[in-house]
C-alpha cells in the first residue's frame, strides 16, 4: 500500500523544500569537517561554502513561515549538525572569510561588517536571479550594500564596488518606484555586483599576513 506524505501540490512542494533544506545542512556539515581536516583546500572550501550559504538563505526565506527556527528543524530530524548550524545561521559567511576579516583589523567588529557585506552582495544577486527587478525592490538592497561597504575602513574610497553601487543608486533614484529594470539593465547590474564581490573578496588580506 502506497503512503503519500502530501495531499496536494502545495504540500508536496513543502516536503520537497524540507528535503532540500535537510540536504543543504548535511552538505554544509560535511564541508566544514572536510575543511577542518585539511581534506580540501581553503579555496575549494570557500567556493562551495558560498554556494551552500546562498542556497540556504534563499530557501530559508521561502520557508520562513513553515520553518521559523532552523535549529528546531535540525533537532526535529535529529540531524546533529552543529558546525553547519553555526556556519549557516550564526555566521553566514565561510570560515575563510571570517579569518581574513579578523586579520584585517583584529577585531570581531570588522568580521561582523565583512559578514554583513557578503550577505548584502549575495542577497542582491539572488534577488535579481529571482526576477525582483522593480526599483522599490532593488534600491533598498543596493543602499544596504553601499552602507555596509562604507563602514569597512580597509576599503579605499575609490573601491570598485563603492563607485558602481553609488552610480546604480543614483540611476535608480531618477526612476519611479514601480518602474522595472530592463533585461539588459538587470544583467548589467548582476555583472557589476559579481565583479564588485570578487574585488571585495580579493581586497581582504589573507589570515596571518
Amino acid at each position: 500500500m502506497e503512503v503519500k506524505l502530501w495531499n496536494d501540490k502545495r504540500e508536496r512542494e513543502m516536503y520537497d523544500n524540507f528535503a532540500e533544506l535537510y540536504a543543504i545542512i548535511k552538505a554544509t556539515e560535511r564541508l566544514e569537517k572536510a575543511y577542518v581536516r585539511d581534506i580540501i583546500t581553503p579555496q575549494e572550501y570557500e567556493i562551495e561554502c558560498q554556494k551552500l550559504i546562498a542556497h540556504f538563505k534563499t530557501l530559508a526565506s521561502t520557508l520562513k513561515d513553515t520553518v521559523p527556527s532552523i535549529e528546531r528543524f535540525a533537532d526535529t530530524y535529529r540531524m546533529e549538525c552543529p558546525s553547519a548550524i553555526n556556519r549557516l545561521v550564526v555566521s553566514g559567511v565561510p570560515a575563510t572569510v571570517e579569518h581574513r576579516a579578523i586579520a584585517a583589523a583584529g577585531t570581531s567588529t570588522s568580521a561582523a561588517i565583512v559578514a554583513e557585506c557578503v550577505q548584502n552582495f549575495i542577497t542582491s544577486m539572488d534577488s535579481l536571479k529571482l526576477n525582483m527587478v522593480a526599483v522599490d525592490q532593488v534600491h533598498p538592497l543596493l543602499s544596504d550594500l553601499n552602507g555596509s561597504l562604507n563602514k569597512l575602513t580597509i576599503l579605499p574610497p575609490d573601491f570598485e564596488g563603492k563607485i558602481k553601487m553609488k552610480d546604480w543608486i543614483a540611476r535608480l533614484s531618477k526612476m519611479g518606484a514601480a518602474d522595472e529594470l530592463t533585461e539588459q539593465q538587470a544583467r548589467q547590474l548582476h555583472f557589476d555586483l559579481e565583479s564588485s564581490y570578487n574585488s571585495f573578496m580579493a581586497a581582504l588580506p589573507n589570515a596571518g599576513t
